[in-house]
Protein backbone atom coordinates (compact mmCIF):
# COMPACT_ATOMS: atom_id res chain seq x y z
CA UNK A 1 0.00 0.00 0.00
CA UNK A 2 1.39 3.36 -1.01
CA UNK A 3 1.53 6.01 1.65
CA UNK A 4 0.82 9.54 0.70
CA UNK A 5 3.62 11.91 1.63
CA UNK A 6 3.14 15.52 2.55
CA UNK A 7 5.63 18.33 2.14
CA UNK A 8 6.97 19.78 5.42
CA UNK A 9 5.04 22.63 6.85
CA UNK A 10 6.43 26.14 6.25
CA UNK A 11 7.34 26.37 9.95
CA UNK A 12 9.27 23.08 9.93
CA UNK A 13 11.13 23.99 6.76
CA UNK A 14 12.05 27.37 8.19
CA UNK A 15 13.32 25.69 11.36
CA UNK A 16 15.56 23.35 9.37
CA UNK A 17 16.96 26.22 7.35
CA UNK A 18 17.67 28.15 10.57
CA UNK A 19 19.59 25.22 12.09
CA UNK A 20 21.62 24.80 8.91
CA UNK A 21 22.37 28.52 8.88
CA UNK A 22 23.52 28.43 12.50
CA UNK A 23 25.77 25.41 11.85
CA UNK A 24 27.36 26.89 8.73
CA UNK A 25 27.89 30.21 10.48
CA UNK A 26 29.62 28.50 13.40
CA UNK A 27 31.94 26.57 11.07
CA UNK A 28 32.70 29.69 9.05
CA UNK A 29 33.47 31.71 12.18
CA UNK A 30 35.81 29.00 13.43
CA UNK A 31 37.66 28.92 10.12
CA UNK A 32 37.86 32.69 9.91
CA UNK A 33 39.02 32.86 13.53
CA UNK A 34 41.83 30.40 12.91
CA UNK A 35 42.82 32.29 9.77
CA UNK A 36 42.79 35.61 11.59
CA UNK A 37 44.86 34.16 14.44
CA UNK A 38 47.53 32.97 12.01
CA UNK A 39 47.37 36.19 9.97
CA UNK A 40 47.73 38.45 13.01
CA UNK A 41 50.47 36.41 14.69
CA UNK A 42 52.15 37.42 16.86
CA UNK A 43 49.60 39.70 18.49
CA UNK A 44 51.16 39.49 21.97
CA UNK A 45 54.51 38.55 23.60
CA UNK A 46 56.05 35.18 22.81
CA UNK A 47 57.22 33.01 25.69
CA UNK A 48 60.12 30.55 25.42
CA UNK A 49 60.27 28.11 28.32
CA UNK A 50 63.77 26.99 29.27
CA UNK A 51 63.45 23.68 31.15
CA UNK A 52 66.62 24.33 33.17
CA UNK A 53 67.83 26.99 35.60
CA UNK A 54 69.08 30.43 34.66
CA UNK A 55 72.77 30.81 33.84
CA UNK A 56 73.36 27.50 32.07
CA UNK A 57 74.13 26.94 28.41
CA UNK A 58 70.50 26.23 27.45
CA UNK A 59 69.39 29.46 29.12
CA UNK A 60 72.18 31.46 27.46
CA UNK A 61 71.31 30.19 23.97
CA UNK A 62 67.61 30.89 24.53
CA UNK A 63 68.29 34.49 25.57
CA UNK A 64 70.57 35.13 22.60
CA UNK A 65 67.92 33.78 20.25
CA UNK A 66 65.09 35.67 21.97
CA UNK A 67 66.81 39.01 21.54
CA UNK A 68 67.35 38.51 17.82
CA UNK A 69 63.97 36.87 17.19
CA UNK A 70 62.04 39.65 18.90
CA UNK A 71 63.29 42.18 16.38
CA UNK A 72 62.38 39.95 13.46
CA UNK A 73 58.80 39.16 14.51
CA UNK A 74 58.11 42.63 15.91
CA UNK A 75 57.09 41.36 19.33
CA UNK A 76 58.68 40.89 22.74
CA UNK A 77 60.12 37.41 23.33
CA UNK A 78 60.45 36.55 27.02
CA UNK A 79 62.33 33.69 28.68
CA UNK A 80 60.76 31.66 31.47
CA UNK A 81 62.94 29.21 33.41
CA UNK A 82 61.02 26.15 34.64
CA UNK A 83 63.64 23.75 35.91
CA UNK A 84 63.21 20.30 37.39
CA UNK A 85 63.18 16.57 36.59
CA UNK A 86 66.01 16.88 34.04
CA UNK A 87 63.89 19.20 31.91
CA UNK A 88 60.61 17.26 32.08
CA UNK A 89 58.74 19.89 34.13
CA UNK A 90 59.28 22.65 31.60
CA UNK A 91 58.55 20.32 28.68
CA UNK A 92 55.29 19.19 30.26
CA UNK A 93 54.19 22.80 30.80
CA UNK A 94 54.63 23.60 27.12
CA UNK A 95 52.91 20.40 25.99
CA UNK A 96 49.79 21.54 27.90
CA UNK A 97 49.87 25.15 26.61
CA UNK A 98 47.41 26.53 24.08
CA UNK A 99 48.66 26.01 20.49
CA UNK A 100 48.29 29.69 19.60
CA UNK A 101 51.91 30.36 18.70
CA UNK A 102 52.83 32.24 21.87
CA UNK A 103 54.39 29.47 24.01
CA UNK A 104 57.44 27.44 23.00
CA UNK A 105 60.08 25.18 24.54
CA UNK A 106 63.83 25.35 24.16
CA UNK A 107 63.96 21.57 23.84
CA UNK A 108 67.16 19.58 24.25
CA UNK A 109 68.53 16.09 23.75
CA UNK A 110 67.57 15.41 27.36
CA UNK A 111 63.90 16.39 27.14
CA UNK A 112 63.15 14.71 23.83
CA UNK A 113 65.73 12.02 23.04
CA UNK A 114 66.93 10.68 26.39
CA UNK A 115 64.27 10.98 29.10
CA UNK A 116 61.49 9.28 27.07
CA UNK A 117 63.56 6.09 27.15
CA UNK A 118 64.51 6.25 30.81
CA UNK A 119 61.23 6.73 32.65
CA UNK A 120 57.50 7.36 32.18
CA UNK A 121 56.83 11.01 31.29
CA UNK A 122 53.68 13.15 31.39
CA UNK A 123 54.19 13.99 27.72
CA UNK A 124 54.89 12.25 24.42
CA UNK A 125 58.04 13.67 22.85
CA UNK A 126 56.56 13.32 19.36
CA UNK A 127 52.76 13.54 19.53
CA UNK A 128 52.47 16.32 22.12
CA UNK A 129 54.71 18.82 20.34
CA UNK A 130 54.96 20.82 17.13
CA UNK A 131 58.47 20.89 15.68
CA UNK A 132 59.61 24.40 14.71
CA UNK A 133 63.36 24.35 14.03
CA UNK A 134 66.73 23.07 15.17
CA UNK A 135 68.65 25.81 16.99
CA UNK A 136 72.16 24.59 17.77
CA UNK A 137 74.42 21.72 18.72
CA UNK A 138 77.23 21.79 21.26
CA UNK A 139 80.11 19.30 21.44
CA UNK A 140 81.24 17.58 24.60
CA UNK A 141 84.90 16.83 25.22
CA UNK A 142 86.48 13.63 26.55
CA UNK A 143 88.58 14.73 29.51
CA UNK A 144 90.86 12.62 31.69
CA UNK A 145 92.66 13.08 34.95
CA UNK A 146 96.28 14.26 34.55
CA UNK A 147 97.17 11.47 36.97
CA UNK A 148 96.44 8.83 34.30
CA UNK A 149 99.39 9.85 32.11
CA UNK A 150 97.56 8.99 28.87
CA UNK A 151 97.88 10.97 25.64
CA UNK A 152 95.20 9.49 23.37
CA UNK A 153 91.79 7.82 23.47
CA UNK A 154 93.47 4.56 22.50
CA UNK A 155 95.77 4.90 25.53
CA UNK A 156 92.74 5.37 27.77
CA UNK A 157 91.00 2.28 26.41
CA UNK A 158 94.14 0.18 26.84
CA UNK A 159 94.58 1.41 30.41
CA UNK A 160 90.99 0.52 31.23
CA UNK A 161 91.47 -2.98 29.81
CA UNK A 162 94.58 -3.50 31.92
CA UNK A 163 92.94 -2.51 35.22
CA UNK A 164 91.15 -5.30 37.01
CA UNK A 165 88.44 -3.00 38.32
CA UNK A 166 88.25 -0.82 35.24
CA UNK A 167 87.97 2.98 35.44
CA UNK A 168 85.59 5.53 36.90
CA UNK A 169 83.77 8.29 35.05
CA UNK A 170 81.60 11.18 36.17
CA UNK A 171 78.61 12.97 34.64
CA UNK A 172 76.30 15.89 35.37
CA UNK A 173 73.68 13.48 36.67
CA UNK A 174 72.31 9.99 36.20
CA UNK A 175 70.47 9.73 32.90
CA UNK A 176 71.79 13.01 31.51
CA UNK A 177 73.26 13.36 28.04
CA UNK A 178 76.81 13.49 29.44
CA UNK A 179 76.16 10.21 31.27
CA UNK A 180 74.94 8.53 28.08
CA UNK A 181 77.76 9.90 25.93
CA UNK A 182 80.29 8.38 28.35
CA UNK A 183 78.29 5.14 28.51
CA UNK A 184 78.32 4.99 24.71
CA UNK A 185 82.10 5.34 24.73
CA UNK A 186 82.43 2.57 27.33
CA UNK A 187 80.25 0.26 25.24
CA UNK A 188 82.06 1.02 21.99
CA UNK A 189 85.49 0.60 23.60
CA UNK A 190 84.47 -2.65 25.28
CA UNK A 191 85.89 -1.54 28.63
CA UNK A 192 84.68 -1.60 32.21
CA UNK A 193 83.97 1.68 33.95
CA UNK A 194 81.91 2.71 36.97
CA UNK A 195 79.62 5.72 36.71
CA UNK A 196 79.70 8.36 39.48
CA UNK A 197 77.02 11.05 38.97
CA UNK A 198 77.28 14.65 40.20
CA UNK A 199 74.75 17.48 40.11
CA UNK A 200 76.92 19.36 37.60
CA UNK A 201 80.02 18.48 35.65
CA UNK A 202 82.02 21.24 37.32
CA UNK A 203 81.42 19.67 40.75
CA UNK A 204 83.47 16.66 39.68
CA UNK A 205 86.46 18.76 38.66
CA UNK A 206 88.46 18.46 41.93
CA UNK A 207 88.07 14.66 41.89
CA UNK A 208 89.00 14.52 38.21
CA UNK A 209 92.06 16.68 38.85
CA UNK A 210 93.21 14.57 41.80
CA UNK A 211 92.66 11.23 40.08
CA UNK A 212 89.66 10.02 42.11
CA UNK A 213 87.68 10.21 38.86
CA UNK A 214 89.41 8.92 35.72
CA UNK A 215 87.47 10.51 32.87
CA UNK A 216 84.34 12.39 31.86
CA UNK A 217 82.57 14.04 28.92
CA UNK A 218 81.37 17.60 29.32
CA UNK A 219 80.90 20.96 27.61
CA UNK A 220 83.74 22.36 25.55
CA UNK A 221 83.08 25.78 27.13
CA UNK A 222 84.49 24.86 30.51
CA UNK A 223 86.67 21.94 29.37
CA UNK A 224 89.09 24.08 27.38
CA UNK A 225 89.97 26.57 30.16
CA UNK A 226 90.50 23.67 32.57
CA UNK A 227 92.77 21.92 30.07
CA UNK A 228 94.74 25.10 29.42
CA UNK A 229 95.20 25.50 33.18
CA UNK A 230 96.51 21.93 33.44
CA UNK A 231 93.70 20.78 35.72
CA UNK A 232 92.49 18.15 33.24
CA UNK A 233 93.68 16.74 29.92
CA UNK A 234 91.42 16.93 26.86
CA UNK A 235 91.78 13.89 24.58
CA UNK A 236 89.07 14.30 21.93
CA UNK A 237 85.90 16.13 20.98
CA UNK A 238 82.57 14.40 20.51
CA UNK A 239 81.34 16.31 17.46
CA UNK A 240 81.58 14.76 13.97
CA UNK A 241 83.91 17.58 12.89
CA UNK A 242 86.66 19.44 14.72
CA UNK A 243 85.64 22.60 16.53
CA UNK A 244 87.00 26.05 15.61
CA UNK A 245 87.33 26.59 19.37
CA UNK A 246 89.87 23.76 19.54
CA UNK A 247 91.08 23.00 16.01
CA UNK A 248 93.98 20.84 17.24
CA UNK A 249 91.71 18.56 19.27
CA UNK A 250 90.88 15.37 17.30
CA UNK A 251 87.35 14.04 17.06
CA UNK A 252 86.29 10.75 18.60
CA UNK A 253 85.74 9.48 15.07
CA UNK A 254 89.33 10.32 14.18
CA UNK A 255 90.37 8.48 17.34
CA UNK A 256 88.86 5.28 15.96
CA UNK A 257 85.21 5.47 17.05
CA UNK A 258 83.33 5.65 13.74
CA UNK A 259 79.82 7.09 14.04
CA UNK A 260 80.39 8.43 17.54
CA UNK A 261 78.33 11.54 18.31
CA UNK A 262 78.95 13.28 21.61
CA UNK A 263 76.96 16.45 21.00
CA UNK A 264 74.03 18.02 22.79
CA UNK A 265 71.36 19.59 20.57
CA UNK A 266 68.89 22.40 21.18
CA UNK A 267 65.65 23.10 19.30
CA UNK A 268 62.46 25.14 19.43
CA UNK A 269 59.21 23.23 19.84
CA UNK A 270 55.65 24.21 20.68
CA UNK A 271 52.54 22.36 21.82
CA UNK A 272 50.81 20.11 19.30
CA UNK A 273 48.31 21.77 16.98
CA UNK A 274 49.97 25.09 16.14
CA UNK A 275 48.57 26.36 12.80
CA UNK A 276 50.90 25.49 9.90
CA UNK A 277 51.07 29.13 8.80
CA UNK A 278 52.50 30.17 12.17
CA UNK A 279 54.97 27.28 12.10
CA UNK A 280 56.18 28.28 8.65
CA UNK A 281 56.50 31.96 9.54
CA UNK A 282 58.33 31.32 12.79
CA UNK A 283 60.64 28.81 11.12
CA UNK A 284 61.51 31.43 8.51
CA UNK A 285 62.35 34.01 11.17
CA UNK A 286 64.44 31.56 13.19
CA UNK A 287 66.49 30.56 10.18
CA UNK A 288 67.08 34.23 9.43
CA UNK A 289 68.20 34.82 13.02
CA UNK A 290 70.56 31.83 12.91
CA UNK A 291 72.24 33.17 9.78
CA UNK A 292 73.11 36.43 11.52
CA UNK A 293 76.91 36.66 12.05
CA UNK A 294 76.54 38.33 15.45
CA UNK A 295 74.24 35.60 16.76
CA UNK A 296 76.52 32.89 15.39
CA UNK A 297 79.49 34.50 17.14
CA UNK A 298 77.57 34.65 20.43
CA UNK A 299 76.60 30.99 20.06
CA UNK A 300 80.21 30.07 19.37
CA UNK A 301 81.29 31.73 22.61
CA UNK A 302 78.86 29.35 24.32
CA UNK A 303 80.52 26.43 22.55
CA UNK A 304 77.55 25.94 20.22
CA UNK A 305 77.10 25.87 16.46
CA UNK A 306 73.96 27.44 14.97
CA UNK A 307 71.94 24.92 12.95
CA UNK A 308 68.53 25.88 11.56
CA UNK A 309 66.58 23.85 9.01
CA UNK A 310 62.99 22.75 8.50
CA UNK A 311 60.46 21.35 10.99
CA UNK A 312 60.92 18.03 9.22
CA UNK A 313 64.66 18.16 9.93
CA UNK A 314 63.87 18.53 13.63
CA UNK A 315 61.32 15.72 13.63
CA UNK A 316 63.92 13.40 12.08
CA UNK A 317 66.54 14.48 14.63
CA UNK A 318 64.23 13.68 17.56
CA UNK A 319 63.35 10.25 16.18
CA UNK A 320 66.89 9.27 15.13
CA UNK A 321 68.58 10.53 18.30
CA UNK A 322 65.91 8.91 20.45
CA UNK A 323 66.53 5.55 18.78
CA UNK A 324 70.28 5.93 19.24
CA UNK A 325 70.07 6.67 22.95
CA UNK A 326 67.44 3.97 23.50
CA UNK A 327 69.99 1.44 22.26
CA UNK A 328 72.71 2.78 24.59
CA UNK A 329 70.28 2.71 27.53
CA UNK A 330 69.18 -0.86 26.80
CA UNK A 331 72.70 -2.18 26.18
CA UNK A 332 74.02 -0.59 29.36
CA UNK A 333 70.92 -1.43 31.41
CA UNK A 334 70.89 2.22 32.46
CA UNK A 335 68.22 3.21 34.95
CA UNK A 336 67.44 6.26 37.05
CA UNK A 337 65.21 6.75 40.06
CA UNK A 338 61.60 7.47 39.16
Amino acid sequence: MNRKTHPPSPAAAKGRRSLATVFCTAVLCALLGAHAQAADWPDRPIRIVVPFGAGGSTDALARILAEKLGGLVGQTVVIENRAGAAGAIGAQAVSKAAPDGTTFLLATSSTHAVLPHLRPLPYDAIKDFTAIARIASAPNVLMVSPALKVATVKDLAQLAASREGGLTYSSSGSGTVTHLIAADFVQRAGIRARHIPYKTGIQALPELNSGQIDFTFDSIVWALPQAQAGKIKALAIGSPERSPLAPDLPTMREAGFAGFDGTTWFALMGPAGIPPKIVAELNRHINAALRDPDLRAQFERQGAEALGGTPQDLEKLVRDDGSRWAKVITTGNIKIEQ
